[in-house]
């Protein structure tokens, strides 16, 4: 199974961040910025389920990673990916963005949604849990979910199986959900690749 490949992976990562300087460590968890745009998706969804833009996280600490936790996050994401059948928005709906909670049918919003709420449902605060928006290689807008945690920022993928550190991926990481109120969204500053130009604000 994946989770245990992925076990000694994390292993080592612990070990590495006993080590570590806090400034070097700082490389594990993504640097935002200032409060952004809000993708047009999310902001319709929000429009149509007002709770969605309602949840306030007072205390925003990373999540605790346990082994428990990490089989919980490996179960769902293999779980979603599996279960969810891949379509596009214009398949679906007629429309280039409508994010909605999937029904056997879903795009990459769809997926980060349902795995939300999976996880918040088995006690990860909503704080967090932030949708992220990301840029692919070949120059793609894509969402992915960050889960915020004691040993680093995480990624739930769609199109990568793997739950990845963030820094692994390829993608370059545009902006995120607030940790403190899921209806804002702040910058990220990736340093880990140049800067490259303006994206929609509706990504």
């Amino acid at each position: 199974m994946l989770f245990r490949k992925q076990l000694p992976l994390l292993a080592a990562a612990a070990m590495i961040l006993g080590l570590m300087g806090a400034s070097e460590a700082a490389s594990d968890f993504m640097t935002t910025g200032s409060v952004t745009s809000q993708p047009v998706g999310h902001y319709e969804l929000c429009a149509r389920s007002p709770d969605e833009c309602r949840q306030v996280t007072q205390r925003t600490a990373p999540v605790e990673l346990t082994r428990d936790l990490w089989d919980r996050i490996i179960d769902i994401n293999n779980r979603v990916n599996l279960t969810v059948i891949p379509r596009t928005d214009m398949e679906l709906w007629g429309v280039e963005e409508f994010w909605s909670y999937p029904d056997a049918f879903g795009d990459c919003e769809d997926y980060v949604l349902e795995k939300r709420r999976l996880l918040m449902e088995a006690g990860v605060p909503a704080g967090n849990l932030l949708i992220t928006v990301v840029r692919q290689p070949n120059g793609d807008g894509h969402a992915v979910l960050t889960i915020n945690t004691s040993m680093g920022d995480y990624v739930l993928d769609n199109i990568e199986p793997r739950v990845l550190a963030w820094s692994q991926t390829q993608y370059e990481f545009l902006k995120r959900q607030s940790a403190s109120n899921s209806g804002k969204w702040v910058s990220v500053n990736d340093g880990r690749s140049v800067a490259v130009g303006a994206v929609s604000s509706n990504r």
